[in-house]
């Protein structure tokens, strides 16, 4: 388990360096520093969607192509995760993530009041952090994790310690099983899961915002799908030079998927 790691950030070092061994982390997290050496591996898929690119509700901000030349705010900074969801929100729709808008680092949680005063134009940012300002009119979605494109691959993968699965096989596969098939019962028993959440204090808002929230992210994924994802992903990474340590797209697959464990 990862008691206490509040951030991606905290949850590749705590993989990385054995401190914990599995976990759930974004692949826009995770893929680079593993090609960097960091000893992770991924496991298996844990779901999609989860972050989006917004912008004020009544701005004439409509579309990615509307924010050229604009700024917009990363919340983890220069190179972290959400940098890289915003660079291949952006290249996706051929546009420059490094010359046609200007990706800044602001807090998430003064994103709203930057956009407001004009500093910047959008920000990327967890859905369920924005779930009840989109309900408010407030700010509404340009680009999403959950949009048809990107919805076909997943946000979130199951980490390891690489070192850990290597050494302990029969264990480790045991532990990405039960992962995976916790997985599997959320999204057959969604409403069961809502309630056992909010009783445990491991969600915030009524039973209708956190079930709509976890359903949008199709927990339950197939290796096979998230193997998929992850081709794409990589060769996008590698054209956007957000990977830089290698461009063998192939080795780099070979080296961070070690799908094990059933749902």
């Amino acid at each position: 388990k990862v008691e206490g790691l509040k951030s991606s950030a905290s949850i590749v070092e705590a993989i990385g360096t054995g401190a914990v061994e599995i976990a759930i982390d974004h692949i826009a997290c995770d893929l680079v520093p593993e090609t960097n050496g960091a000893d992770i591996a991924f496991v298996g898929g844990a779901h999609i969607g989860c972050k989006t690119l917004y912008v004020l509700g009544d701005s004439d901000y409509n579309t990615t192509a509307d924010l050229k030349g604009q700024k917009i705010s990363v919340p983890d900074g220069i190179g972290g995760a959400d940098y890289n969801i915003a660079a291949r929100f952006f290249d996706v729709d051929g546009i420059d993530p490094l010359n046609d808008v200007e990706l800044t680092p602001v807090e998430a949680g003064a994103c709203v009041a930057s956009m407001q005063s004009g500093d910047i134009a959008g920000a990327i940012l967890s859905d369920m952090f924005a779930y009840d300002l989109v309900a408010d009119g407030t700010l509404k979605k340009v680009r999403s994790l959950l949009d048809d494109d990107f919805a076909q691959e997943p946000c979130c993968v199951i980490v390891m310690n690489k070192q850990f699965v290597k050494e302990n096989p029969i264990t480790a596969a045991k532990m990405a099983s039960a992962v995976k098939r916790a997985h599997t019962w959320m999204r057959e028993n969604m409403d069961e899961c809502v309630d056992i959440m909010l009783d445990q204090g491991m969600a915030s808002g009524d039973h209708e915002k956190v079930y709509n929230f976890l359903s949008s992210l199709q927990f339950g994924l197939e290796d096979d799908f998230t193997e998929a994802a992850l081709r794409n992903i990589i060769h996008d990474y590698v054209n956007l030079k957000l990977i830089t340590a290698t461009d063998d797209e192939a080795g780099i697959l070979e080296s961070v998927w070690m799908p094990i464990g059933e749902g």
